[in-house]
């Protein structure tokens, strides 16, 4: 792994871009005790920056982007902070996805949405519905995400469909595995973006970033601007990817 900076040059990639990037946005509470704020106001600045993010994207032709919203351990932080964040959920799912519908953006949720409570769970399935037909950006949002978790629910399904006799354990495959996943039918990212500095994936993506490129910038989440997404783009385009084999 090469550690990526918000100190990079940006520049034209010069091959062609991702076709999947994921982002692990971090620092939203860092950002806002630097400044002697309510963590709060990290988180709604962290939203800002989803918006500049997803304008990227479309910017530089990227199909898929994923990012990382809320994890499963998230549920373990003060109760008045995952209040805030569970607030700032609504209320984004209230207002914005009108925008993103109008830009050509379809969303898709991953993770256990049933630990929401029952407006937010109403308000992402509108979502989907309302932005199914878009094909300008698909974007995946992880909410309430663990991979592990991800890759043993995928395990008690492939059994039960084993045990009614629908798929032929010798004959199951890596890509047949997959199908069991909450991304069934999304690629793998080609890309991950970690913000502020940290050096870990944290739960995110594990089967899928099997072979992705990371590129780590110490740039905290609520700063991320389009200038970064360029910059990690251009790392990305420098990288010689291998996938286990030799180079040529």
């Amino acid at each position: 792994m090469v550690r990526g900076s918000a100190a990079i040059t940006p520049a034209e990639p010069e091959s062609a871009p991702p076709r999947h990037v994921a982002i692990i946005m971090d620092g939203n509470g860092r950002w806002a005790a630097a400044r002697h704020l309510p963590r709060v106001a990290g988180h709604r600045e962290g939203a800002r920056a989803v918006r500049r993010t997803i304008e990227a994207a479309i910017r530089h032709q990227i199909g898929w982007l994923t990012i990382y919203a809320f994890s499963s351990e998230n549920w373990r932080r003060p109760a008045g902070e995952v209040l805030d964040l569970t607030g700032l959920l609504r209320q984004y799912l209230r207002t914005e996805i009108a925008e993103l519908a109008s830009s050509g953006v379809r969303m898709r949720f991953i993770g256990d949405r049933n630990r929401f409570d029952e407006g937010i769970q109403k308000d992402l399935i509108q979502a989907e519905k309302d932005t199914v037909g878009n094909t300008r950006l698909n974007l995946t949002v992880a909410l309430s995400y663990g991979a592990r978790a991800e890759i043993v629910s995928a395990a008690r399904a492939m059994m039960a469909a084993v045990a009614a006799g629908e798929v032929d354990p010798d004959a199951l495959t890596e890509d047949g595995f997959a199908r069991f996943l909450s991304t069934d039918g999304i690629p793998d990212p080609d890309l991950i973006i970690r913000t502020s500095g940290e050096q870990r994936l944290s739960n995110f993506l594990l089967w899928q970033a099997a072979y992705s490129e990371l590129v780590f910038l110490d740039v905290l989440w609520p700063d991320f601007d389009a200038t970064h997404f360029a910059a990690a783009l251009a790392d990305f385009a420098r990288r010689e990817r291998r996938f286990g084999a030799r180079p040529a």
